[in-house]
């Protein structure tokens, strides 16, 4: 099975290990990688932030370099969604509406491919310890991927995982919120973290990367012992 990559921002600036997980993993359950060279950002941070016609140039981009992949896999429920809402953002134009719409019906966040394309739950991943898991909302609530993630976590074996209390509850990440809001954010994820430590987990477990620098940032600097991961290093642990 042929799977591009489409490895986003943070994963190629901050979180290098997590794309190498992510190519690691797929390729033992039996995947192809392709990596273009030519993505750049998927335009959300820009269409978030009200410029639409700026971010639509960064669409159409992305559009070009991933229309012709097989399957179109990201380590991120985010950035997935940003795919998804391509169509509807080109809705009406007679060039580019049905381009996105190829795409998106071709794009998959990481766990969703394994669970629903790969029918695949046990990737033989362990891990020792006690976990829980923090679902990210652009990924539960927009891209509508909820169990998968669970479903691949409770087959990693010697990893405990314990439901996280207000699991529903954003982080306080939120994209541009964090920067614009920052006091309120701060609130946020300091409650985030209060759930975290409710439960004693060794391992706070997560499938966006920008939720797991705004709650990781934060563990940081309080010097609580908690590692942050992200599900692809998890899954490819051994």
């Amino acid at each position: 099975m042929n799977v591009t990559l489409f490895v986003t921002c943070l994963v190629d600036l901050f979180h290098v290990n997590v794309g190498k997980a992510t190519v690691e993993l797929l390729e033992r359950l039996g995947c192809t990688i392709h990596f273009p060279e030519a993505q750049t950002c998927c335009g959300q941070p820009a269409y978030n932030s009200g410029y639409v016609k700026e971010a639509k140039e960064a669409m159409k981009h992305m559009i070009r370099t991933f229309e012709h992949a097989e399957y179109i896999v990201t380590p991120s429920g985010s950035c997935a969604t940003m795919f998804k809402e391509y169509p509807h953002i080109f809705k009406g134009d007679g060039e580019w509406e049905e381009r996105a719409k190829r795409v998106a019906d071709k794009t998959y966040e990481l766990t969703q491919f394994i669970v629903d394309v790969l029918q695949v739950e046990d990737v033989g991943a362990r891990l020792k310890g006690k976990a829980t898991y923090h679902t990210s909302c652009h990924m539960t609530r927009l891209l509508g991927v909820k169990d998968a993630p669970l479903a691949l976590l409770q087959h990693v074996k010697d990893l405990e995982v314990v439901p996280l209390p207000n699991a529903h509850n954003c982080c306080g990440f939120g994209g541009t919120f964090s920067v614009k809001m920052g006091p309120i954010s701060e609130q946020m994820v300091d409650e985030k973290i209060q759930c975290i430590e409710q439960v004693e987990a060794d391992y706070l477990i997560g499938a966006d990367c920008g939720c797991l620098m705004n709650i990781g940032g934060r563990i940081e600097r309080k010097g609580k012992p908690i590692r942050v991961m992200h599900i692809a290093e998890v899954l490819n642990s051994r």
